[in-house]
């Protein structure tokens, strides 16, 4: 596991950097959007990666490898949008928005190594094509929840959905960026 840790770690960088260029590039722009956008903005993402994964073409000049980074980015920004709620206007510092990410990827990669003791890294022998079916489903779960107003009777909330789609994207960038046998 520390090799997954590490290679968490090393996959993570590569966001906050593409995350933290957005936000020197356009702000915190993104303060506006309600939850149910973000997770539209999410299904965009997961949509074409799967697209992509069926189609084996592309026509943008953007494969896989960014959609991925996309969901992580788009999914914390989630989880910090159900900490402070939307806004009306951009309302937090670059700094701000930064210490934010930090925190809530602390926080699901605390999730993902939980998981993965419990679960034995069974999530190196999965294909990536899963990972995008897996962040899908909790896509179309989370728009159930949002659609109840965020109430479940049994289930976790939309929280802990943005965190498995945030880890499964990153299960998906290791193993497109160190490959099927990067343990």
């Amino acid at each position: 596991m520390d090799v997954t840790n590490k290679q968490f770690d090393e996959v993570i960088v590569i966001c906050r950097e593409i995350f933290a260029k957005k936000l020197h590039d356009y702000g915190a722009s993104w303060r506006i959007l309600r939850p149910e956008s973000v997770t539209d903005q999410l299904f965009i993402k997961a949509n074409r990666i799967r697209s992509l994964e069926v189609k084996k073409e592309n026509r943008v000049n953007e494969g896989i490898f960014p959609e991925f980074i996309g969901i992580v980015n788009y999914g914390v920004i989630g989880l910090i949008q159900l900490q402070l709620g939307y806004a009306d206007s951009i309302d937090i510092t670059v700094e701000k928005a930064l210490e934010l990410y930090d925190k809530h990827v602390a926080e699901t990669k605390t999730l993902m190594s939980a998981k993965n003791h419990d679960y034995d890294e069974a999530w190196r022998n999965m294909r990536t094509s899963s990972y995008t079916d897996l962040i899908l489903m909790k896509i179309y779960r989370t728009k159930e929840i949002e659609s109840h107003s965020g109430q479940t009777l049994i289930s976790e909330g939309v929280d802990a959905n943005y965190r498995d789609m945030v880890n499964y994207a990153i299960f998906g960038l290791i193993k497109l960026h160190f490959g099927d046998h990067g343990a």
